[in-house]
């Protein structure tokens, strides 16, 4: 019987097989899980919930519990129309919650900014890795400071700031586009002297994205991998998903969530930024059995 050719067929794409943060460093001998904790008032998800230091802390230790891999700490909303928020605002809400992690965690944190100012204070109190949604772009002191502190690095695909993202959402070729924004960030980041193996690449799913946008990023993943970078993917509780599964509520989208990390997996990305981190872990190493077929390994 004929076969035709898919996704799963010959497994994920080779790539670089670890990802170095500050003092850590993260093997990517299977997919790996980064929990999200927002510590905003106005997240799309989970706005409100982590606010104080304690209920950020309980938090940090779920997602230890249910096998995160390394958490991301972020100050300010970048859900589709919010606003930015100040410097010192944004460092209030993430130190004491980063020396809190640091001191009672063993995992990797990253700080989820796009300010250079509060990545350079995130760093010293404990942060591994920078997670910058803007790419480099909107802060010309970033991959400086980035550079000088020997820090990780996520670089992630975005059109605008998330006020005005979403008002142009059309591309000639999404996937090349993104691309090509994802490989000059990398360039960004290393003429300031980071070096490659700290680096990793994000294709922005839900960032200056229609829905169409975020499923053909999702089906063609595989194209990104000739950046030579591991790829991080955020799709966790996303609008799309709530739009294609006709669900309002955030919260109701982990089946659909787990649909694009699996797919995900297939597709080459090695890395998941989520919510929901013990169900996430699950269907990640499922997805890595069946591509990895008799490969596989507990």
């Amino acid at each position: 019987m004929a076969t035709g050719a898919g996704i799963l067929q010959t497994g994920p794409p080779p790539g670089p097989g670890y990802l170095l943060g500050r003092s850590c460093r993260i093997e990517l001998d299977r997919p790996r899980l980064m929990g999200v904790l927002n510590i905003t008032p106005d997240s799309f998800s989970d706005g409100g919930q982590f606010l104080s230091v304690a209920a950020a802390l309980a938090q940090g230790r779920r997602l230890a519990a249910e096998g995160a891999d390394l958490i991301d700490v972020g100050g300010e909303s970048t859900r589709p129309g919010a606003r930015q928020v100040g410097v010192q605002q944004e460092l209030d809400r993430v130190l004491p919650v980063l020396e809190a992690l640091r001191r009672d965690l063993a995992l990797p944190l990253s700080i989820d900014t796009t300010k250079s100012a509060v990545a350079r204070a995130a760093i010293a109190a404990g942060a591994e890795f920078v997670n910058d949604v803007s790419g480099l772009t909107f802060d010309a002191q970033m991959a400086a400071v980035v550079a000088d502190a020997e820090a990780g690095l996520f670089v992630m695909h975005t059109r605008g700031r998330p006020a005005t993202m979403q008002t142009d959402t059309c591309y000639a070729d999404l996937v090349a586009e993104v691309g090509a924004a994802l490989q000059a960030s990398v360039a960004r980041a290393m003429a300031a002297g980071v070096k490659a193996e700290r680096i990793a690449v994000d294709p922005g799913i839900g960032f200056g994205k229609d829905v169409a946008g975020n499923l053909e990023l999702l089906r063609r993943l595989q194209e990104l991998a000739v950046l030579g970078r591991p790829l991080l993917l955020g799709t966790s509780r996303k609008s799309f998903i709530g739009r294609v599964l006709g669900l309002e509520d955030p919260a109701a989208r982990q089946a659909g969530t787990l649909a694009t990390v699996a797919l995900g997996v297939a597709g080459g990305a090695r890395l998941f930024r989520v919510h929901d981190v013990g169900p996430a872990r699950e269907a990640a190493l499922m997805a890595w059995a069946v591509c990895r077929g008799a490969q596989w390994q507990a």
